[in-house]
């Protein structure tokens, strides 16, 4: 399984994302649903990494509308999925 980098995400009209992107990564952008598979199958793992902050694996969670993916929020919006820039 390999590691892939998230440092921006697409977001749709209300916020939610839609895509992961590391800018100069073949993989980039990756949509929700192709990212979603790769983590369940266990192809690939997202992280969220920043300097002087902890890596954040990006995790899928069930949620009422679906599937989404998620990083945990712990002290700071750096690593967190929504607080990233757009792609």
């Amino acid at each position: 399984m390999a590691k892939r980098y998230v440092r921006a995400t697409g977001k749709n009209s209300q916020g939610d994302i839609t895509s992961l992107c590391n800018s100069g990564e073949a993989w980039s952008p990756r949509s929700k649903a192709n990212a979603i598979s790769d983590i369940e199958t266990g192809t690939h793992e997202y992280w969220v990494n920043w300097v002087n902050s902890p890596e954040m694996k990006i995790r899928v969670v069930n949620g009422q509308s679906g599937k989404y993916l998620r990083t945990d929020r712990d002290s700071t919006s750096r690593n967190n999925l929504d607080d990233l820039p757009d792609c």
